[in-house]
C-alpha cells in the first residue's frame, strides 16, 4: 500500500474499488502497524484542533504577536451573516475561516500545520464551510482530511512544502491542493477528479513567491490563505463539472518544485523583496 506517486495511488484506488482516503487509511495501518480506530481516533483530534482554531478568532479576535493582523476573519464573517457576501456563501465562510485559523496561529494558539504553520488556514476553511453548508458530520470530515494527507504525504515525498525551499507555491500551493482533492471525494468525485483539483490548484500557484513582511507569518500569509481556499474550490468545481488536466498531478508537482527552486533566494521566505521590501512594509517593523 506504499503508493510511491499519483499514479501509483490511482492504481490503488482501482485495484481496491476505493476512495483515495481509504487507501490513504490502508497505508497508515501498513506501515504504522496501527488500527483503523488508532489513527481515526488521530484524525479526529486534528479536526477538534482545526474547529477550534477556526472559531475562536471570529467570536473574540485578537492582535497578532508582531502586530499586523487581527479582527480580519470577524469581518468577513459579519459581512456574510448581514448578507452582503459577493461570492457565496460557502466561498465567504471559507475565506473567513482560512483567515481565522492564521490569527490563531499568530496569536501564540494551537493549530493544525497542514502542510505548514503558514498555510494552516486553508484546509479547514473550506472543509469546514463545506461541513456548514451541506450538513457533513464528522466523520465525512475525516475521511476527506485522510484523503487532503495522501496529497500531502505525495508532496513531501516528490517534492516540498517548504516556503524556504520553493516559496508560496509550496506551502499555500500544496494546502490548496489538498483541500481541492478533498473537496472533490467529500462531494462524491472519483480518485481523478480529485488530482485532477488538486492538479488545477498547483497550476495557478505556480510561481507565487515567500515574502512575509517583517519574516512574520501574517501579512501577506493571511490573505494568501484565503486565496487558497478560492482557488481549491474553483478547482474542485471545475473537476467535479467534468473538467479535466493536460498535465498529470505528479508532473505538476514535479514542475512546482522546479519551478520553487528556481524562485530566487530573497524571494523564499527571507524578507528580502516583494511583499516585504515595499516601502509600506519597512515602515511597518520599524
Amino acid at each position: 500500500m506504499d503508493f510511491k506517486n499519483a499514479k501509483e495511488l490511482l492504481e490503488l484506488c482501482a485495484a481496491q474499488d476505493a476512495p483515495i482516503s481509504s487507501v490513504m487509511k490502508m497505508r497508515e495501518c501498513a506501515l504504522g502497524e496501527t488500527t483503523q480506530e488508532a489513527i481515526y481516533a488521530q484524525m479526529a483530534h486534528a479536526l477538534w484542533v482545526m474547529r477550534e482554531s477556526v472559531t475562536a478568532p471570529v467570536e473574540a479576535p485578537k492582535r497578532s504577536i508582531g502586530g499586523l493582523i487581527g479582527g480580519e476573519a470577524q469581518k468577513v464573517c459579519r459581512h456574510r451573516t448581514e448578507g452582503k457576501a459577493i461570492c457565496g456563501s460557502v466561498l465567504s465562510r471559507a475565506i473567513s475561516y482560512a483567515m481565522a485559523v492564521l490569527e490563531t496561529n499568530t496569536t501564540m494558539g494551537l493549530i493544525v500545520a497542514a502542510p505548514t504553520a503558514g498555510s494552516s488556514g486553508v484546509i479547514p476553511g473550506l472543509l469546514l464551510a463545506l461541513q456548514e453548508e451541506y450538513g457533513l458530520d464528522d466523520a465525512q470530515i475525516i475521511d476527506a482530511l485522510f484523503n487532503a494527507s495522501a496529497v500531502g504525504y505525495l508532496a513531501m515525498r516528490n517534492a516540498t512544502v517548504s516556503g524556504a525551499v520553493g516559496g508560496c507555491q509550496a506551502e499555500v500551493g500544496v494546502a490548496g491542493a489538498m483541500a481541492a482533492s478533498a473537496a472533490v471525494e467529500l462531494m462524491g468525485g472519483t480518485p481523478q477528479q480529485c488530482l485532477d483539483a488538486a492538479t488545477f490548484v498547483l497550476m495557478n500557484f505556480l510561481g507565487l513567491v515567500c515574502d512575509p513582511i517583517g519574516g512574520l507569518v501574517e501579512c501577506p500569509c493571511q490573505g494568501r490563505n484565503a486565496a487558497g481556499v478560492t482557488v481549491a474550490l474553483t478547482g474542485a468545481e471545475l473537476a467535479l463539472s467534468g473538467v479535466t488536466q493536460l498535465i498529470p498531478f505528479d508532473e505538476m508537482l514535479q514542475t512546482m518544485y522546479q519551478v520553487g527552486r528556481q524562485i530566487p533566494p530573497s524571494l523564499r521566505e527571507t524578507a528580502l523583496s516583494g511583499c516585504a521590501a515595499a516601502p509600506a512594509a519597512k515602515r511597518l517593523c520599524q
